[in-house]
């Protein structure tokens, strides 16, 4: 009984262990959007008929997006649409109009200043 006890201690602290490491940070949309991870960003965008938003969150905390721009190519059926993205406040922001609906789908290339671009993909649900 004790042998039982002590392996399932053993199997709980690894897994609070892992957990706390890093292994596991919540990806759960803060703003309404779709969250996609890539390389321990996420990066959730927010799309709009007038206004595209995309949130960057390293390791659950927010960005700094002061000196980080996004090329986003939103394709919805036949049409396709570029759209820069720049600083506003929090978040990499444009103004506008959009053609944005279920099964749109949107391919970010993020510039962060000081680290390398980075290519995000979504499908807007």
């Amino acid at each position: 009984m004790k042998a039982k006890f002590y392996a399932a201690a053993a199997i709980a602290l690894v897994l609070a262990s892992t957990a706390h490491a890093g292994g596991a940070h919540d990806h759960s949309p803060k703003h309404g959007g779709v969250v996609t991870e890539s390389k321990d960003m996420d990066y959730e965008l927010v799309a709009k008929p007038t206004v595209i938003q995309l949130h960057l969150r390293d390791h659950g905390k927010s960005a700094d997006v002061s000196k980080a721009s996004a090329k986003l190519t939103l394709l919805s059926g036949t049409e396709k649409q570029e759209v820069e993205l720049k600083p506003a406040g929090d978040k990499l922001e444009a103004k506008g109009t959009f053609k944005v609906g279920p099964g749109t789908k949107a391919v970010a290339i993020v510039t962060i200043a000081g680290k390398p671009s980075g290519t995000v993909r979504f499908a807007l649900k």
